[in-house]
Formats: structure tokens, C-alpha cells, sequence
């Protein structure tokens, strides 16, 4: 019998670990797309960055 309860303790905290990196995976990839929709957004407003020819410095004399 002690082995038994063992084992779905044992069974509950897998399933705990399986629920809690599904969660961090959903909390991560919402992230994710809230970061692309506000560079589609910034895009389409023409807030986009200006890396022209030269890079992000300045041309030194």
C-alpha cells in the first residue's frame, strides 16, 4: 500500500511539472506576440527604426 501512495504522489508532481511548463510556454509565447504585434503596429504607423546606408553611428570625420 506504501508504495502505492509513493506512486501517484509520485504521479500528481509530474503532472504539476507538466501543468507548470505548459503554462510558462503560453505566458512565454503571448510574449512573443504581443513583442510582433507592436513592431507590426510601429511598422505600419512609420515608428519603425532608421538604420539607413551607414548603420546605427555616425560617420566619423
Amino acid at each position: 500500500m506504501f508504495e502505492y501512495e509513493l506512486q501517484r504522489i509520485h504521479t500528481a508532481e509530474l503532472i504539476r511539472r507538466a501543468d507548470n511548463q505548459r503554462l510558462v510556454r503560453a505566458v512565454r509565447e503571448a510574449g512573443r506576440e504581443a513583442r510582433r504585434q507592436a513592431r507590426r503596429a510601429a511598422k505600419d504607423t512609420g515608428e519603425e527604426r532608421d538604420e539607413g546606408p551607414g548603420g546605427r553611428f555616425a560617420r566619423a570625420a
